[in-house]
């Protein structure tokens, strides 16, 4: 890129929405809903697709079994085309989202405390009943990436 480039006529305002291929609609709802607790969003019966409210963003659901979503089958069966999807949490009780993730038979894969879009914070990754991994970040320690110095 050049210094004479011209700059993008929009800004950046986050993430929109996320598309999950999964071959369980009914399933992957329920988790998104009663695990993570995402409200219903839009519904698209006639091809296979539930979107599901996170915060202000979407979760979109498509099941690839389902004959009107043949536009979303991955060329290589079980491909994956995401590695994971950050949703941003308010604060929490480590301990309660441990048991309430324990109640529902939700691993956790891994514990982290590392930086996102919003800084540097505790992030909990799951994997959702398809094999998505989830990175569950709560708010920021430090809201401009920076240690406390």
């Amino acid at each position: 890129m050049t210094e004479t480039a011209s700059k993008p006529p929009f800004a950046l305002v986050g993430i929109d929405h996320v598309v999950l291929l999964v071959d369980d609609l009914d399933r992957a709802t329920r988790f998104y809903q009663q695990v993570l607790g995402c409200q219903p969003g839009y519904s698209y019966p006639a091809i296979g697709m539930e979107q599901v409210w996170c915060g202000n963003a979407l979760i979109v659901l498509w099941d690839t079994t389902h004959p009107g979503a043949t536009s979303a089958v991955p060329p290589i069966a079980g491909g994956r085309n995401m590695d994971h999807v950050c949703i941003a949490l308010t604060p929490f009780d480590h301990d309660a989202f441990r048991a309430h993730l324990r109640a529902h038979a939700v691993e956790i894969v891994q514990e982290a405390f590392h930086g996102g879009a919003r800084g540097q914070g505790h992030s909990f990754y799951v994997l959702d009943p398809f094999g998505n991994k989830l990175e569950l970040k709560g708010p920021p320690v430090y809201p401009d990436g920076r240690s406390a110095a």
